[in-house]
Protein backbone atom coordinates (compact mmCIF):
# COMPACT_ATOMS: atom_id res chain seq x y z
CA UNK A 1 0.00 0.00 0.00
CA UNK A 2 1.39 3.41 -0.97
CA UNK A 3 2.08 5.70 1.97
CA UNK A 4 0.04 8.90 1.82
CA UNK A 5 1.78 12.24 1.44
CA UNK A 6 1.93 14.42 4.56
CA UNK A 7 1.49 18.16 3.89
CA UNK A 8 3.98 20.49 5.59
CA UNK A 9 2.80 23.31 7.87
CA UNK A 10 4.04 26.22 9.96
CA UNK A 11 2.58 26.95 13.42
CA UNK A 12 2.29 30.68 14.10
CA UNK A 13 2.09 31.57 17.79
CA UNK A 14 3.90 29.29 20.21
CA UNK A 15 2.31 30.20 23.53
CA UNK A 16 0.39 27.87 25.82
CA UNK A 17 -1.95 26.43 23.20
CA UNK A 18 0.41 26.87 20.27
CA UNK A 19 2.88 24.52 21.92
CA UNK A 20 0.22 21.79 21.91
CA UNK A 21 -0.27 22.32 18.19
CA UNK A 22 3.49 22.23 17.62
CA UNK A 23 3.68 18.93 19.48
CA UNK A 24 0.86 17.30 17.51
CA UNK A 25 1.93 18.44 14.06
CA UNK A 26 5.49 17.33 14.86
CA UNK A 27 4.22 13.88 15.88
CA UNK A 28 2.26 13.70 12.63
CA UNK A 29 5.42 14.45 10.65
CA UNK A 30 3.97 17.69 9.25
CA UNK A 31 5.85 20.41 11.13
CA UNK A 32 8.14 22.37 8.80
CA UNK A 33 8.47 25.64 10.73
CA UNK A 34 7.42 27.55 13.83
CA UNK A 35 6.88 31.29 14.10
CA UNK A 36 6.73 33.54 17.15
CA UNK A 37 7.79 37.12 17.87
CA UNK A 38 9.34 36.01 21.18
CA UNK A 39 12.83 34.54 20.56
CA UNK A 40 12.86 32.97 24.03
CA UNK A 41 9.74 30.90 23.23
CA UNK A 42 11.25 29.81 19.93
CA UNK A 43 14.46 28.76 21.61
CA UNK A 44 12.68 26.63 24.21
CA UNK A 45 10.50 24.73 21.74
CA UNK A 46 11.41 21.00 21.72
CA UNK A 47 11.56 20.59 17.96
CA UNK A 48 14.19 19.02 15.73
CA UNK A 49 16.96 20.88 13.94
CA UNK A 50 15.12 20.39 10.65
CA UNK A 51 12.26 22.65 11.83
CA UNK A 52 12.74 26.25 10.76
CA UNK A 53 12.34 28.92 13.48
CA UNK A 54 11.32 32.43 12.39
CA UNK A 55 10.02 35.57 14.09
CA UNK A 56 7.98 36.92 11.14
CA UNK A 57 5.30 35.07 9.19
CA UNK A 58 6.51 36.75 5.99
CA UNK A 59 9.71 34.70 6.29
CA UNK A 60 7.82 31.46 5.57
CA UNK A 61 4.87 32.44 3.35
CA UNK A 62 7.07 32.48 0.24
CA UNK A 63 8.34 28.94 0.84
CA UNK A 64 6.58 26.56 -1.61
CA UNK A 65 7.17 23.49 0.56
CA UNK A 66 4.90 24.94 3.26
CA UNK A 67 1.27 24.27 2.28
CA UNK A 68 -0.57 25.12 5.49
CA UNK A 69 -0.45 27.87 8.10
CA UNK A 70 -1.69 27.05 11.62
CA UNK A 71 -2.53 30.20 13.58
CA UNK A 72 -2.51 30.12 17.38
CA UNK A 73 -1.59 33.76 17.98
CA UNK A 74 -3.79 36.05 20.15
CA UNK A 75 -7.32 36.40 18.78
CA UNK A 76 -6.78 40.04 17.82
CA UNK A 77 -4.23 38.86 15.24
CA UNK A 78 -6.27 36.04 13.71
CA UNK A 79 -7.75 38.10 10.89
CA UNK A 80 -4.55 39.77 9.69
CA UNK A 81 -2.47 36.58 9.87
CA UNK A 82 -5.12 34.45 8.16
CA UNK A 83 -5.61 37.06 5.44
CA UNK A 84 -1.87 37.25 4.70
CA UNK A 85 -1.68 33.47 4.54
CA UNK A 86 -4.65 33.08 2.19
CA UNK A 87 -3.33 35.80 -0.12
CA UNK A 88 -0.02 33.91 -0.21
CA UNK A 89 -1.88 30.84 -1.48
CA UNK A 90 -1.67 28.84 1.75
CA UNK A 91 -4.33 26.70 3.40
CA UNK A 92 -5.20 28.01 6.87
CA UNK A 93 -6.13 26.48 10.21
CA UNK A 94 -6.99 29.31 12.61
CA UNK A 95 -7.77 28.77 16.27
CA UNK A 96 -11.12 30.02 17.53
CA UNK A 97 -12.50 32.58 17.14
CA UNK A 98 -12.18 32.99 13.38
CA UNK A 99 -11.92 36.77 13.91
CA UNK A 100 -13.13 39.39 16.37
CA UNK A 101 -15.32 41.22 13.85
CA UNK A 102 -18.09 39.59 11.83
CA UNK A 103 -17.11 41.59 8.73
CA UNK A 104 -13.53 40.30 9.04
CA UNK A 105 -14.78 36.72 9.31
CA UNK A 106 -16.89 37.18 6.18
CA UNK A 107 -13.89 38.58 4.35
CA UNK A 108 -11.77 35.55 5.25
CA UNK A 109 -14.46 33.11 4.08
CA UNK A 110 -14.85 34.96 0.77
CA UNK A 111 -11.09 35.23 0.31
CA UNK A 112 -10.60 31.50 0.91
CA UNK A 113 -13.30 30.77 -1.67
CA UNK A 114 -11.77 33.08 -4.26
CA UNK A 115 -8.28 31.70 -3.68
CA UNK A 116 -9.46 28.10 -3.71
CA UNK A 117 -7.90 27.55 -0.28
CA UNK A 118 -8.87 25.49 2.76
CA UNK A 119 -10.04 27.58 5.74
CA UNK A 120 -10.55 25.62 8.95
CA UNK A 121 -11.45 26.92 12.43
CA UNK A 122 -10.21 25.27 15.62
CA UNK A 123 -13.51 24.20 17.16
CA UNK A 124 -11.89 21.36 19.07
CA UNK A 125 -15.00 19.72 20.52
CA UNK A 126 -16.16 18.68 17.04
CA UNK A 127 -13.30 16.18 17.10
CA UNK A 128 -13.80 14.93 20.67
CA UNK A 129 -14.88 11.24 20.84
CA UNK A 130 -17.49 12.14 23.50
CA UNK A 131 -19.17 14.73 21.26
CA UNK A 132 -19.07 12.30 18.34
CA UNK A 133 -20.82 9.68 20.50
CA UNK A 134 -23.40 12.18 21.75
CA UNK A 135 -24.18 13.19 18.16
CA UNK A 136 -24.63 9.51 17.25
CA UNK A 137 -27.00 9.05 20.22
CA UNK A 138 -29.07 12.05 19.17
CA UNK A 139 -29.30 10.80 15.58
CA UNK A 140 -30.36 7.36 16.84
CA UNK A 141 -32.96 8.87 19.20
CA UNK A 142 -31.43 7.21 22.24
CA UNK A 143 -31.92 10.28 24.44
CA UNK A 144 -35.40 10.94 23.11
CA UNK A 145 -36.59 14.49 22.46
CA UNK A 146 -34.00 17.01 23.66
CA UNK A 147 -35.45 19.34 26.29
CA UNK A 148 -32.45 21.51 27.07
CA UNK A 149 -28.66 21.62 27.08
CA UNK A 150 -26.51 23.11 29.82
CA UNK A 151 -22.78 23.74 29.58
CA UNK A 152 -20.26 25.16 32.01
CA UNK A 153 -16.64 26.05 31.32
CA UNK A 154 -15.10 27.44 34.50
CA UNK A 155 -11.58 28.01 35.83
CA UNK A 156 -9.35 30.41 37.72
CA UNK A 157 -7.46 32.06 34.82
CA UNK A 158 -6.11 32.30 32.22
CA UNK A 159 -7.02 36.00 32.39
CA UNK A 160 -6.96 38.00 29.15
CA UNK A 161 -7.21 41.64 28.19
CA UNK A 162 -7.66 41.52 24.41
CA UNK A 163 -10.88 39.45 24.59
CA UNK A 164 -13.45 38.72 27.28
CA UNK A 165 -14.48 35.36 28.69
CA UNK A 166 -17.33 35.07 26.20
CA UNK A 167 -14.93 35.10 23.25
CA UNK A 168 -12.26 33.05 25.01
CA UNK A 169 -14.29 30.17 26.47
CA UNK A 170 -17.80 30.17 24.95
CA UNK A 171 -16.87 29.35 21.31
CA UNK A 172 -16.11 25.77 22.38
CA UNK A 173 -19.60 25.19 23.77
CA UNK A 174 -21.47 27.20 21.13
CA UNK A 175 -19.84 25.23 18.31
CA UNK A 176 -20.51 21.91 20.06
CA UNK A 177 -24.18 22.75 20.69
CA UNK A 178 -24.74 23.80 17.06
CA UNK A 179 -23.02 20.60 15.92
CA UNK A 180 -25.16 18.41 18.20
CA UNK A 181 -28.51 20.05 17.47
CA UNK A 182 -27.82 20.78 13.79
CA UNK A 183 -29.82 23.99 13.95
CA UNK A 184 -29.13 27.65 14.56
CA UNK A 185 -30.66 29.63 17.45
CA UNK A 186 -33.41 32.14 16.74
CA UNK A 187 -32.78 34.24 19.86
CA UNK A 188 -29.83 35.01 22.12
CA UNK A 189 -29.97 36.44 25.64
CA UNK A 190 -26.79 37.08 27.63
CA UNK A 191 -25.60 38.80 30.77
CA UNK A 192 -22.03 39.44 31.85
CA UNK A 193 -20.05 41.01 34.65
CA UNK A 194 -16.56 42.49 34.77
CA UNK A 195 -14.72 42.51 38.06
CA UNK A 196 -11.05 42.77 37.12
CA UNK A 197 -10.75 44.94 34.03
CA UNK A 198 -13.83 46.89 32.99
CA UNK A 199 -15.45 46.44 30.48
CA UNK A 200 -13.87 42.99 29.85
CA UNK A 201 -16.40 40.42 31.10
CA UNK A 202 -15.01 37.81 33.50
CA UNK A 203 -18.28 35.89 33.83
CA UNK A 204 -21.11 35.45 31.31
CA UNK A 205 -24.33 33.46 31.10
CA UNK A 206 -25.79 33.00 27.62
CA UNK A 207 -29.15 31.44 26.73
CA UNK A 208 -29.78 30.24 23.17
CA UNK A 209 -33.36 29.59 22.03
CA UNK A 210 -33.99 27.29 19.06
CA UNK A 211 -37.01 26.95 16.79
CA UNK A 212 -37.37 23.30 17.86
CA UNK A 213 -38.10 24.47 21.42
CA UNK A 214 -34.70 23.49 22.82
CA UNK A 215 -32.88 25.97 25.03
CA UNK A 216 -29.15 25.93 25.77
CA UNK A 217 -27.49 27.60 28.76
CA UNK A 218 -23.78 28.44 28.55
CA UNK A 219 -22.01 29.54 31.74
CA UNK A 220 -18.36 30.58 31.42
CA UNK A 221 -15.95 32.17 33.89
CA UNK A 222 -12.22 32.54 34.43
CA UNK A 223 -12.83 33.80 37.96
CA UNK A 224 -13.98 30.55 39.53
CA UNK A 225 -12.47 28.60 42.47
CA UNK A 226 -12.26 25.28 40.59
CA UNK A 227 -12.07 23.92 37.06
CA UNK A 228 -15.22 22.58 35.46
CA UNK A 229 -15.91 21.55 31.86
CA UNK A 230 -19.33 19.94 31.62
CA UNK A 231 -22.00 19.62 28.98
CA UNK A 232 -25.37 18.15 29.99
CA UNK A 233 -28.07 17.07 27.56
CA UNK A 234 -31.51 16.45 29.03
CA UNK A 235 -33.78 14.29 26.88
CA UNK A 236 -37.22 12.92 27.65
CA UNK A 237 -35.83 9.36 27.65
CA UNK A 238 -32.28 9.73 28.96
CA UNK A 239 -29.86 12.36 30.20
CA UNK A 240 -26.17 12.53 29.27
CA UNK A 241 -23.29 14.22 31.08
CA UNK A 242 -19.99 14.94 29.32
CA UNK A 243 -17.34 15.88 31.90
CA UNK A 244 -14.04 16.60 30.16
CA UNK A 245 -12.14 16.86 33.46
CA UNK A 246 -12.66 13.14 34.13
CA UNK A 247 -10.03 10.69 32.97
CA UNK A 248 -12.11 7.50 32.71
CA UNK A 249 -15.75 8.55 32.99
CA UNK A 250 -15.99 11.40 30.53
CA UNK A 251 -19.43 10.42 29.24
CA UNK A 252 -22.15 9.03 31.51
CA UNK A 253 -25.76 8.41 30.51
CA UNK A 254 -28.59 8.32 33.06
CA UNK A 255 -31.98 6.70 32.45
CA UNK A 256 -33.66 9.18 34.77
CA UNK A 257 -37.29 9.88 34.03
CA UNK A 258 -40.20 11.88 35.32
CA UNK A 259 -43.49 10.12 36.07
CA UNK A 260 -46.79 11.90 36.59
CA UNK A 261 -48.72 10.67 39.62
CA UNK A 262 -51.96 12.35 40.61
CA UNK A 263 -51.10 15.00 38.06
CA UNK A 264 -47.87 15.78 39.87
CA UNK A 265 -44.35 15.18 38.47
CA UNK A 266 -42.22 12.64 40.35
CA UNK A 267 -38.52 12.19 39.56
CA UNK A 268 -37.28 8.60 39.11
CA UNK A 269 -33.50 8.32 39.30
CA UNK A 270 -31.36 5.54 37.85
CA UNK A 271 -27.71 4.59 37.99
CA UNK A 272 -25.43 6.09 35.39
CA UNK A 273 -23.98 4.08 32.52
CA UNK A 274 -20.38 4.94 31.63
CA UNK A 275 -19.96 5.04 27.85
CA UNK A 276 -16.68 3.64 26.53
CA UNK A 277 -14.83 6.13 24.31
CA UNK A 278 -11.80 6.11 22.11
CA UNK A 279 -8.63 7.30 23.86
CA UNK A 280 -7.58 9.38 20.84
CA UNK A 281 -6.49 12.91 21.71
CA UNK A 282 -9.07 15.33 20.21
CA UNK A 283 -6.39 17.84 19.23
CA UNK A 284 -4.46 15.18 17.35
CA UNK A 285 -7.63 14.16 15.51
CA UNK A 286 -8.26 17.80 14.65
CA UNK A 287 -4.71 18.31 13.36
CA UNK A 288 -4.91 15.12 11.28
CA UNK A 289 -8.22 16.28 9.82
CA UNK A 290 -6.63 19.54 8.67
CA UNK A 291 -3.79 17.65 6.99
CA UNK A 292 -6.28 15.31 5.29
CA UNK A 293 -8.25 18.30 3.98
CA UNK A 294 -5.08 19.95 2.65
CA UNK A 295 -3.94 16.75 0.92
CA UNK A 296 -7.32 15.64 -0.44
CA UNK A 297 -8.78 19.15 -1.06
CA UNK A 298 -11.93 18.47 0.93
CA UNK A 299 -14.00 20.85 3.03
CA UNK A 300 -13.20 20.70 6.77
CA UNK A 301 -15.89 19.72 9.25
CA UNK A 302 -15.26 23.07 10.96
CA UNK A 303 -14.81 25.27 7.90
CA UNK A 304 -15.03 29.04 7.63
CA UNK A 305 -18.84 28.95 7.32
CA UNK A 306 -18.99 27.04 10.58
CA UNK A 307 -16.73 29.66 12.16
CA UNK A 308 -19.03 32.42 10.89
CA UNK A 309 -22.07 30.84 12.56
CA UNK A 310 -20.29 30.80 15.91
CA UNK A 311 -19.03 34.33 15.31
CA UNK A 312 -22.55 35.63 14.65
CA UNK A 313 -23.81 34.12 17.92
CA UNK A 314 -20.87 35.62 19.85
CA UNK A 315 -21.72 39.02 18.39
CA UNK A 316 -25.39 38.60 19.31
CA UNK A 317 -24.45 37.59 22.88
CA UNK A 318 -22.08 40.56 23.17
CA UNK A 319 -24.84 42.90 21.97
CA UNK A 320 -27.25 41.45 24.52
CA UNK A 321 -24.70 41.97 27.32
CA UNK A 322 -24.16 45.61 26.30
CA UNK A 323 -27.95 46.09 26.32
CA UNK A 324 -28.30 44.65 29.86
CA UNK A 325 -29.66 41.28 28.78
CA UNK A 326 -32.06 42.47 26.10
CA UNK A 327 -32.90 39.59 23.70
CA UNK A 328 -31.26 39.66 20.27
CA UNK A 329 -33.29 37.97 17.53
CA UNK A 330 -31.28 36.14 14.88
CA UNK A 331 -32.43 35.38 11.38
CA UNK A 332 -32.19 31.67 10.85
CA UNK A 333 -28.96 31.05 8.97
CA UNK A 334 -30.24 29.44 5.80
CA UNK A 335 -28.29 26.89 3.85
CA UNK A 336 -25.98 28.55 1.33
CA UNK A 337 -28.01 30.03 -1.54
CA UNK A 338 -25.61 28.63 -4.09
CA UNK A 339 -22.64 26.28 -4.20
CA UNK A 340 -19.12 27.17 -5.30
CA UNK A 341 -16.52 24.41 -5.33
CA UNK A 342 -13.44 25.34 -3.25
CA UNK A 343 -11.27 25.17 -6.38
CA UNK A 344 -13.47 27.68 -8.25
CA UNK A 345 -12.99 31.45 -8.09
CA UNK A 346 -15.81 34.02 -7.99
CA UNK A 347 -14.74 37.66 -8.24
CA UNK A 348 -16.79 40.33 -6.51
CA UNK A 349 -19.14 41.95 -7.13
CA UNK A 350 -21.34 39.55 -9.04
CA UNK A 351 -24.85 38.16 -8.68
CA UNK A 352 -25.54 34.43 -8.35
CA UNK A 353 -29.07 33.03 -7.98
CA UNK A 354 -30.45 30.49 -5.53
CA UNK A 355 -29.55 26.86 -6.14
CA UNK A 356 -26.84 27.53 -8.72
CA UNK A 357 -23.77 25.26 -8.65
CA UNK A 358 -20.32 26.25 -9.88
CA UNK A 359 -17.91 23.34 -10.14
CA UNK A 360 -14.17 22.64 -10.18
CA UNK A 361 -11.64 25.18 -11.50
CA UNK A 362 -14.26 27.53 -12.92
CA UNK A 363 -13.75 31.30 -12.86
CA UNK A 364 -16.57 33.82 -12.61
CA UNK A 365 -15.34 37.39 -13.15
CA UNK A 366 -16.86 40.46 -11.56
CA UNK A 367 -20.07 42.17 -12.69
CA UNK A 368 -21.60 38.92 -13.96
CA UNK A 369 -25.23 38.02 -13.36
CA UNK A 370 -26.07 34.32 -13.10
CA UNK A 371 -29.65 33.23 -12.47
CA UNK A 372 -31.14 30.56 -10.22
CA UNK A 373 -30.67 26.78 -10.52
CA UNK A 374 -27.86 27.00 -13.07
CA UNK A 375 -25.14 24.36 -13.32
CA UNK A 376 -21.66 25.44 -14.47
CA UNK A 377 -19.37 22.46 -15.03
CA UNK A 378 -15.64 22.07 -14.67
CA UNK A 379 -13.29 24.72 -16.10
CA UNK A 380 -16.00 27.16 -17.13
CA UNK A 381 -14.92 30.78 -17.64
CA UNK A 382 -17.49 33.60 -17.39
CA UNK A 383 -16.07 37.00 -18.35
CA UNK A 384 -17.08 40.37 -16.91
CA UNK A 385 -20.56 41.58 -17.74
CA UNK A 386 -21.95 38.26 -19.00
CA UNK A 387 -25.64 37.66 -18.34
CA UNK A 388 -26.98 34.15 -17.70
CA UNK A 389 -30.65 33.37 -17.06
CA UNK A 390 -32.28 30.73 -14.86
CA UNK A 391 -31.82 26.96 -15.18
CA UNK A 392 -28.94 27.27 -17.65
CA UNK A 393 -26.62 24.27 -17.98
CA UNK A 394 -23.04 24.93 -19.10
CA UNK A 395 -20.92 21.83 -19.59
CA UNK A 396 -17.15 21.49 -19.07
CA UNK A 397 -14.57 23.72 -20.78
CA UNK A 398 -16.90 26.48 -22.01
CA UNK A 399 -15.86 30.15 -22.03
CA UNK A 400 -18.47 32.91 -22.11
CA UNK A 401 -16.83 36.17 -23.15
CA UNK A 402 -18.01 39.72 -22.56
CA UNK A 403 -21.06 40.42 -24.71
CA UNK A 404 -22.64 36.99 -24.34
CA UNK A 405 -26.17 36.75 -22.95
CA UNK A 406 -27.98 33.47 -22.31
CA UNK A 407 -31.69 33.48 -21.57
CA UNK A 408 -33.46 30.89 -19.37
CA UNK A 409 -33.09 27.13 -19.98
CA UNK A 410 -30.16 27.38 -22.43
CA UNK A 411 -27.88 24.34 -22.77
CA UNK A 412 -24.18 24.75 -23.69
CA UNK A 413 -22.52 21.46 -24.63
CA UNK A 414 -18.97 20.45 -23.68
CA UNK A 415 -16.19 22.61 -25.15
CA UNK A 416 -18.53 24.73 -27.31
CA UNK A 417 -17.14 28.18 -28.16
CA UNK A 418 -18.32 31.80 -28.08
CA UNK A 419 -16.38 34.67 -29.66
CA UNK A 420 -16.72 38.41 -29.07
CA UNK A 421 -14.75 40.10 -31.89
CA UNK A 422 -14.82 39.50 -35.66
CA UNK A 423 -11.17 40.32 -36.49
CA UNK A 424 -9.07 39.34 -33.46
CA UNK A 425 -5.37 40.24 -33.39
CA UNK A 426 -3.08 39.71 -30.44
CA UNK A 427 -1.37 43.05 -30.96
CA UNK A 428 -4.58 45.09 -31.53
CA UNK A 429 -6.91 46.07 -28.68
CA UNK A 430 -10.47 45.29 -29.88
CA UNK A 431 -12.36 45.89 -26.60
CA UNK A 432 -14.36 48.71 -28.16
CA UNK A 433 -15.48 46.27 -30.87
CA UNK A 434 -16.99 43.56 -28.66
CA UNK A 435 -20.27 42.40 -30.19
CA UNK A 436 -23.37 41.10 -28.44
CA UNK A 437 -24.32 37.46 -28.80
CA UNK A 438 -27.80 36.48 -27.65
CA UNK A 439 -28.96 32.91 -27.09
CA UNK A 440 -32.67 32.87 -26.47
CA UNK A 441 -34.77 30.76 -24.13
CA UNK A 442 -34.45 26.99 -24.35
CA UNK A 443 -31.83 26.84 -27.13
CA UNK A 444 -29.26 24.02 -27.14
CA UNK A 445 -25.70 24.45 -28.38
CA UNK A 446 -24.06 21.11 -29.16
CA UNK A 447 -20.61 19.92 -28.12
CA UNK A 448 -17.72 21.71 -29.86
CA UNK A 449 -20.08 24.06 -31.72
CA UNK A 450 -19.02 27.68 -32.29
CA UNK A 451 -21.25 30.75 -32.08
CA UNK A 452 -19.62 33.68 -33.90
CA UNK A 453 -20.24 36.97 -32.14
CA UNK A 454 -22.98 39.36 -33.24
CA UNK A 455 -25.52 36.59 -33.86
CA UNK A 456 -28.80 35.69 -32.22
CA UNK A 457 -29.86 32.08 -31.66
CA UNK A 458 -33.65 31.86 -31.49
CA UNK A 459 -35.83 30.20 -28.87
CA UNK A 460 -35.46 26.42 -28.64
CA UNK A 461 -33.11 26.28 -31.63
CA UNK A 462 -30.82 23.26 -31.75
CA UNK A 463 -27.20 23.70 -32.89
CA UNK A 464 -25.61 20.36 -33.80
CA UNK A 465 -22.23 19.19 -32.49
CA UNK A 466 -19.33 20.91 -34.24
CA UNK A 467 -21.52 23.38 -36.16
CA UNK A 468 -20.27 26.94 -36.73
CA UNK A 469 -23.02 29.57 -36.51
CA UNK A 470 -22.19 32.70 -38.54
CA UNK A 471 -25.66 34.30 -38.84
CA UNK A 472 -28.91 34.58 -36.91
CA UNK A 473 -30.76 31.34 -36.25
CA UNK A 474 -34.60 31.19 -36.28
CA UNK A 475 -36.56 29.85 -33.33
CA UNK A 476 -36.88 26.03 -33.32
CA UNK A 477 -34.34 25.67 -36.17
CA UNK A 478 -32.12 22.58 -36.39
CA UNK A 479 -28.64 23.68 -37.55
CA UNK A 480 -25.64 21.55 -38.62
CA UNK A 481 -22.41 21.95 -40.57
CA UNK A 482 -19.65 24.50 -41.22
CA UNK A 483 -20.94 27.07 -41.72
CA UNK A 484 -24.17 26.03 -40.05
CA UNK A 485 -27.21 25.55 -42.27
CA UNK A 486 -30.75 24.70 -41.33
CA UNK A 487 -31.88 21.14 -42.06
CA UNK A 488 -35.15 21.09 -40.15
CA UNK A 489 -37.16 22.09 -37.10
CA UNK A 490 -37.23 20.83 -33.52
CA UNK A 491 -39.81 20.86 -30.76
CA UNK A 492 -39.33 22.55 -27.41
CA UNK A 493 -38.56 19.10 -26.02
CA UNK A 494 -35.75 18.59 -28.57
CA UNK A 495 -37.41 16.03 -30.85
CA UNK A 496 -37.07 16.66 -34.61
CA UNK A 497 -40.40 17.67 -36.16
CA UNK A 498 -41.99 16.25 -39.29
CA UNK A 499 -44.14 18.92 -40.96
CA UNK A 500 -46.86 18.32 -43.56
CA UNK A 501 -48.50 21.27 -45.30
CA UNK A 502 -46.83 23.61 -42.83
CA UNK A 503 -48.25 21.86 -39.77
CA UNK A 504 -46.84 19.29 -37.42
CA UNK A 505 -47.26 17.52 -34.11
CA UNK A 506 -44.29 16.48 -31.99
CA UNK A 507 -44.04 12.70 -31.69
CA UNK A 508 -42.40 13.14 -28.31
CA UNK A 509 -44.63 15.50 -26.35
CA UNK A 510 -47.61 16.16 -28.61
CA UNK A 511 -47.14 19.91 -29.08
CA UNK A 512 -48.57 21.36 -32.31
CA UNK A 513 -46.65 23.72 -34.63
CA UNK A 514 -47.46 25.91 -37.66
CA UNK A 515 -45.12 27.43 -40.27
CA UNK A 516 -45.72 30.95 -41.50
CA UNK A 517 -46.47 31.69 -45.16
CA UNK A 518 -42.80 32.18 -46.01
CA UNK A 519 -41.86 28.94 -44.27
CA UNK A 520 -39.28 30.88 -42.26
CA UNK A 521 -40.99 31.03 -38.88
CA UNK A 522 -42.22 28.09 -36.84
CA UNK A 523 -44.79 28.91 -34.19
CA UNK A 524 -46.24 26.58 -31.58
CA UNK A 525 -49.99 26.41 -31.11
CA UNK A 526 -49.38 27.46 -27.52
CA UNK A 527 -47.63 30.63 -28.72
CA UNK A 528 -50.48 31.38 -31.11
CA UNK A 529 -52.98 31.25 -28.27
CA UNK A 530 -50.82 33.29 -25.92
CA UNK A 531 -49.58 35.99 -28.27
CA UNK A 532 -52.38 36.14 -30.88
CA UNK A 533 -49.88 36.48 -33.72
CA UNK A 534 -51.13 38.17 -36.90
CA UNK A 535 -53.90 35.82 -38.16
CA UNK A 536 -53.33 36.72 -41.78
CA UNK A 537 -49.74 35.37 -41.67
CA UNK A 538 -50.81 32.08 -40.14
CA UNK A 539 -53.91 31.64 -42.28
CA UNK A 540 -51.77 31.84 -45.38
CA UNK A 541 -49.73 28.89 -44.14
CA UNK A 542 -52.61 26.47 -44.26
CA UNK A 543 -52.20 25.70 -47.96
CA UNK A 544 -48.40 25.85 -48.08
CA UNK A 545 -46.39 22.73 -48.93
Amino acid sequence: MTEQRVPRVVVVGCGYWGQNLVRNFAQLGALAAVCDADPVKLQKLPVGDDVLKVSRIEDVLARPEIEGVVIAAPAAQHFSLARKSLLAGKDVFVEKPLALQLADGNELVELARKQGRILMVGHLLHYHPAIAELRRMLHAGELGRVEYISSSRLNLGKLRTEEDILWSFAPHDISAILYLLEETPTRVVAQGASYLNHPISDVTLTILSFASGVKAHIFVSWLHPFKEQKLVIVGDRKMAVFDDTQAEQKLVVYSHRVDWINRMPVARKADGEVIALSKDEPLKLECQHFLDCVRDRKTPNTDGENGLKVLSILHAAGKSIRENGHPVVLDQLAAPRFYVDPSAIVDEPCEIGDGTKIWHFSHIMKDCRIGAKCNLGQNVHVASGVRIGNNVKIQNNVSLYTGVELEDDVFCGPSMVFTNVITPRSHVNRRSEYQRTLVKKGASLGANSTIVCGTTVGEYAFIGAGAVVTRDVPAYALMVGVPARQIGWVCQCGVTLSLANGNGTCSGCGKNYVLDAERKLLVSQEEIMLTERAPERLAASAGAD
